[in-house]
């Protein structure tokens, strides 16, 4: 089972892949923990060049958010609550008030498993200026993802050492059926709530 995921994830490996796999990480629905982070940091490691992934993972990263965004300005605050809880829009909504949309673009450097979706799509229904806001993400964005592909790129040998091993096949395949189970689990919430 384990090779079936590892084949899956192999796909998600090249320039366009990445670019989708970062889009979809973004969505408020695909679940994806660390996916996005594994694949800039595995292409970075192959050293061919290495400061273009973390570029094509920002650009796809941004476009899911964007898209992520513009749902909540749709769904405005009135539907919000059929993604976000009460209580996690009452803190993104006193995080507006005390710093606007640059602090909540900050949320983009925070790594997994940070919920980065619900905040956009927070911002989105709370009408955060969407220029500045998405700017901010996609700076963010750049910023996160060269800083894994430097990383991955001076330690490259290292990172690709253990990431050819069985170990590291079993838990990509392992993180791969909790997306699975994950993505499922947000798809029935969004059905519910819709009724």
């Amino acid at each position: 089972m384990h090779g079936i995921f590892s084949s899956v994830f192999r796909l998600f490996l090249s320039g366009p892949g990445l670019f989708v796999l970062a889009a979809l990480d973004s969505t408020v629905i695909f679940f994806l923990p660390v996916a996005i982070d594994t694949a800039v940091v595995i292409m970075s490691a192959r050293r061919h060049n290495w400061w273009l992934f973390p570029l094509l993972a920002a650009a796809g990263s941004t476009v899911g958010l964007m898209i992520t965004f513009l749902l909540g300005s749709k769904l405005g605050e009135a539907g919000l609550g059929r993604f976000v809880g009460k209580r996690r829009l009452d803190k993104v909504r006193s995080k507006i008030g005390e710093s606007g949309a640059f602090a909540l673009g900050m949320a983009a450097l925070l790594p997994p498993p940070f919920p980065l979706s619900p905040v956009v799509l927070t911002g989105g229904a709370l009408g955060i200026d969407k220029k500045r806001f998405l700017s901010s993400l996609a700076v963010m964005r750049v910023l996160r993802f060269t800083a894994e592909g430097i990383l991955a790129f001076v330690y490259g040998r290292r990172i690709l050492v253990w990431i050819e091993s069985v170990v590291f096949e079993y838990a990509i395949s392992i993180l791969m059926l909790l997306a699975l189970v994950g993505t499922a689990i947000s798809a029935v919430r969004v059905l519910r709530r819709r009724r």
